[in-house]
This record gives structure tokens, sequence and C-alpha cells, in this order.
């Protein structure tokens, strides 16, 4: 076998992991993330909402299964780099097209491998997420320190306008058309007009730059803001045209970075977690049912209500808002993060995490049927 190139990786503290080189021979900077999801890493590669982060799998065997032509969620892989533990030799599945390794280094994405991928997230659980550096091309872990320092930081990252498509799409209903929805693609992932489709509805996918006229113009029944990457605090514009949406009364429905917006044009703040929730496995309460959900995540920030304070019990009651009242309508069990918002006086609701289930669970597919009742009541109002 040959032997591979030698790597290190190095978080702004200036903790030091020695490794091999995986996927494309080079220097990459992110933010340190972790994934705990055993399976998707197709998925997770090509999730928008990736962008600018480096993804540290969890999950010890990595590209056990290849790649394929089908499970791709954008048009590219996104993730600034990638960190695994055990790469396996030979990918090995009916479906797959490819290894994961050629897919990483065609696309240009630095990885490293090797590593105790465990200790490394023990270390971003107790430290929080942080700047990080991959290199294949420089040992020298004090000058790769002083680069990573230098590196943007994720909070007052404005991401949107770099993963947005250029210009509008339109995703056809299947079989009998029952409605319209306008999208706004802040980092939309492909397995979300699927499901819409899959429910009779047709979506017209909208660049980030979009204003109400342009999403109108659609003959949008209802309107959609996607998951995406980046700092809700920065995201002036999508938060001016929810309010657009929620003041002519338009059914909304928001899922990850859309519920922070929403959260953002109802009034409420934003905070970035010590180190985000990415995983296939997170446990979620609908507090209109009772049900526990386990659910598919990734966030990095989160929508802060008044009387929730960190790790405290989110408040059930009304919140009173410029839009009328407010309910936290889920919250996630691990760390009581709201993970979902309901407005009572005007039809919109969102979730924090991914109903899209890009890759799996299926729990929270009925969200979709939830956004397909509330179009029809508003028409038959």
């Amino acid at each position: 076998m040959t032997k591979r190139r030698p790597a290190i990786l190095v978080l702004e503290d200036g903790r030091t992991f020695h490794g091999e080189a995986y996927g494309s021979v080079g220097e990459t900077f992110g933010e340190a993330v972790f994934n705990t999801g055993m399976t998707g890493y197709q998925e997770t590669l090509t999730d928008p909402s990736y962008h600018r982060q480096v993804v540290v799998q969890t999950a010890p065997h990595i590209g056990n299964t290849g790649v394929n032509g089908e499970d791709d969620e954008s048009g590219r892989i996104w993730v600034a780099g990638y960190v695994v533990r055990d790469p396996a030799r030979i990918g090995s599945n009916w479906r797959a097209t490819g290894g994961l390794e050629d897919r990483l280094a065609a696309e240009g994405v630095v990885g490293i491998s090797g590593i105790d991928t465990r200790a490394l997230t023990r270390h971003l659980r107790e430290r929080g997420a942080m700047r990080v550096g991959i290199s294949s091309i420089d040992d020298d872990p004090a000058a790769l320190l002083d680069r990573v320092r230098h590196a943007p930081q994720m909070v007052g990252a404005d991401l949107s306008a770099e993963v947005t498509t250029e210009k509008p799409y339109v995703v056809e209903a299947v079989g009998e058309h029952r409605f319209t929805v306008a999208a706004l693609d802040l980092g939309i992932k492909r397995n979300v007009p699927r499901r819409l489709a899959a429910r009779g509805v047709t979506t017209h996918v909208l660049p980030a730059g979009s204003s109400i006229e342009e999403l109108l113009a659609t003959g949008a029944d209802a309107v959609f803001f996607s998951p995406g990457p980046g700092d809700p605090a920065t995201a002036d514009g999508p938060v001016a045209l929810a309010r657009e949406v929620l003041g002519r009364r338009i059914p909304l429905f928001g899922i990850c970075f859309g519920s922070q917006i929403l959260g953002r044009a109802l009034g409420f703040g934003t905070y970035k977690l010590g180190y985000g929730h990415r995983g296939i496995n997170q446990p979620v309460l609908d507090r209109a049912t009772g049900k526990v959900e386990v659910t598919s995540h990734n966030h990095g920030f989160a929508v802060e209500v008044p009387g929730a304070g960190a790790g405290a019990v989110v408040p059930d009651q009304v919140i009173d808002t410029e839009f009328g009242g407010v309910q936290v309508s889920h919250v996630c069990l691990n760390d009581n993060v709201v993970e979902g918002l309901r407005a009572r006086d005007v039809p919109a609701f969102t979730v924090q995490y991914h109903p899209e289930a890009a890759a799996g669970p299926h729990d929270a597919d009925y969200l979709f049927d939830r956004f397909a009742e509330l179009i029809e009541g508003r028409k038959d109002a």
C-alpha cells in the first residue's frame, strides 16, 4: 500500500493533531465542527450549510459505500475541509460510481485522516467550535497556527450570496399540481423541493437577494425560507423580506437558517451555540403532539426567546410580537435549544432542524404535510 503524505491539523487554541493527507493535497482553513451521523457523508459534504466549515466525522469508518450520482444535495462539495479517522480503502455498494477520496481530490477538498477524532471531538465539546487549519504542504504547526488565527470567523459571516442559485429555476409538482411555493435559496438542499413536489407543490427556487415583487411574480401561494450557512445576524435583507411576507399574511415555512431569519423578523435575537448540533440523531420534542422525534441537524446558531437562558427550560407561554402571538413549538431535549416557532396570528412556522431527511431520519417528514395544510387553509379562508 502506498504511504500517504503527512498532514497536520491545528486548532486556533494551538491543539495540534498529526495524520495523513486525505483527498486533495494542500492547505485549508475554516470553522472546526463535528458531525455525529453514522451514515450520510455524501449528503453532508454537498450540503451548502457546511460552507466554510471543516467537518470532523465522529463515526470512525468513512467512505465504505463510495459515492454515487444520486445522493448529492447540491451541485458540488461545500465543506472547507474533511477530517476522518479510518477511511475505507475500498468502497463497496451497488449504487457506487466512484470512491470518496477520489471525489474529494477531484473537487480540491483538503482533508486529513488517521487522527484521533474522538479526542478532537471531545476538545471541541469542551472548548467550543473554533477556527482550524489543515495542511499537507507545511509541517510547521506554529506557522500554520498563525495563519489559522488570521482566518475569518463564522460570527459575522454573511455567506448566503456565496451559495445561492445564480438564476431562478422550477421544480415541478409530482402528479396533480396543488400549490405553488416561492423558495428563497439561502443554501437549499435538493431534497426540500423533492419533498414538496411529492405533495403536489411546484417550487420556484429564487436567489437569496430576491425582492417581495419577484417572489409574488411566481404566483406563489406560500413562501419557503431555506437552510443555509453563516451568521443570521448578518442577514438583514432576508429578514426584511420575511417581514414583508408576514405583513401580507402569506403562508411561510422556514428551515434552519430560515427559522433564524423568521425569528429575527419576529423581533427575537440569535446567538452562536458552543459547538452546534450536527448529525442525524438529535432528539426533539414537538410540543403540539408530545412526540419525541429523532432528527437531522446542522446548525451553529439558534433563536433566542425571552425567558430562556443557556440550558434553561424554554417557556411554553405565548410571546407577544409585532405580528401577534408566537410559541416555541419544538425544543431539543439535549440542551433545551429552541428548535421551532409557530405564529398564532399569522400563517407561519419554522423548525431549526432538517425534516427533508437528507440523510435521514424521516420522523419529521410530517412538517411538509403541515405546510401544505397551512396553504390549503389559507386558500379556503
